[in-house]
């Protein structure tokens, strides 16, 4: 029988958190800072950006950005789904 190798694949690319919000995810942050935070994941997920993607584009965790989700009561969209935005392949 022929061994079989796991096939590599390449790693996820990893976005950099944009400058307004590196360091910002503190215990008590600042009511303007979380504002502005809580608009720009209402905006980009609307835009159809991934939990995943706005976490790291935040400098948040995944489940703070699902909760901010949750506290506007914003409807997620199933795991997996397609996007809204047609993004071509990478």
């Amino acid at each position: 029988m022929p061994r079989v190798f796991p096939v590599p694949y390449p790693p996820r690319p990893q976005l950099q958190p944009l400058p307004e919000f590196v360091a910002t995810a503190v215990s008590r942050p600042d009511p303007a800072v979380q504002a502005r935070v809580e608009a720009f994941v209402l905006e980009q997920y609307a835009a159809g950006r991934s939990l995943r993607e706005i976490a790291e584009l935040t400098d948040r965790s995944f489940s703070a950005v699902r909760k901010i989700l949750d506290k506007h009561r914003v409807q997620r969209r199933d795991v997996g789904a397609a996007r809204i935005d047609p993004r071509p392949p990478v």
